[in-house]
């Protein structure tokens, strides 16, 4: 259900798992932004496209639930140009995971394996995004996708699919087990970001991907493998939040620290943020 608040309005869904109640604001007016006391954190969305129905756009609840727990606002950023005006009300970014990047985003031919959910239409919007919040030094987190996405705005490559580019490792990159379990380790750099807010140098993490980092991006450093070398996290250290990690932490949140921590710490990121009013 759709209710006005001036001229900001929420959206209120079904409890979640915890028996709540779920908000998040689908349409801003600036003045309302001023007066609030958390963050805004905008959310890039999923393109489902299918030539029988119109298409969609959509987010899986763990992200809005995980935003929320670390006392944010969720803000949806549909897949339209629109977007990037609303994302200047926000004081953070997160983009989200979901299907592949079309290889041309990174001038690449496709090498003929399986594309998963390619949408230009959410290519166009991520990129732009992530100009409008690197153009403001606004706190970025990508997940999976996302990751990828920080490396594609950043003049990065792809591998476009693992199990043809990497075909003896021992990792399945692309788990069948439920997200909520974790099933192979990452090592982590020490000195780095994202080191000082797992609180540690090694964890275990969940894994749902098929295409991988293969040239790094500009200004950004790699911070964490996995065991076969694949590039699990990325960060830039001159950003005050601007992170990629290749794994799930939205689904895993709930019960591991490691993950609870970066989402406490990337909307204590967008709080400072707002709190220079940027």
């Amino acid at each position: 259900m759709v209710s006005p608040m001036g001229s900001l309005f929420v959206w209120s869904q079904s409890p979640d798992n915890g028996g709540r109640a779920v908000e998040l604001i689908v349409g801003l007016d600036c003045k309302e932004t001023k007066q609030m006391t958390q963050p805004l954190i905008g959310i890039s969305m999923s393109r489902e496209e299918k030539s029988d129905i119109p298409a969609r756009d959509w987010v899986r609840r763990t992200y809005i639930v995980a935003i929320i727990e670390a006392g944010g606002i969720p803000v949806l950023l549909p897949n339209e140009p629109s977007s990037s005006e609303l994302l200047r009300q926000c004081h953070g970014l997160l983009l989200t995971g979901g299907g592949d990047f079309d290889p041309a985003t990174f001038g690449a031919a496709n090498q003929g394996t399986e594309m998963a959910s390619v949408s230009t239409a959410r290519d166009t919007t991520e990129l732009g995004l992530i100009r409008v919040a690197e153009e403001l030094n606004m706190p970025i987190f990508g997940i999976c996708r996302g990751l990828q996405a920080l490396t594609v705005a950043g003049g990065g490559s792809l591998i476009q699919d693992l199990p043809s580019a990497r075909p003896d490792s021992q990792i399945r990159h692309n788990q069948s087990e439920p997200r909520v379990d974790v099933t192979h380790r990452v090592t982590v750099d020490s000195g780095t970001r994202l080191a000082e807010i797992l609180q540690g140098n090694s964890l275990s993490v969940n894994s749902f991907h098929h295409q991988a980092i293969e040239r790094v991006p500009e200004g950004y450093v790699v911070t964490a493998h996995s065991d076969d070398g694949i590039i699990e996290a990325i960060e830039d250290p001159q950003a005050m939040f601007r992170i990629g990690v290749q794994w799930h932490p939205e689904d895993l949140q709930t019960h591991r620290a490691e993950a609870k921590n970066l989402f406490s710490t990337f909307v204590q990121a967008a709080g400072m943020y707002q709190g220079r009013g940027q």
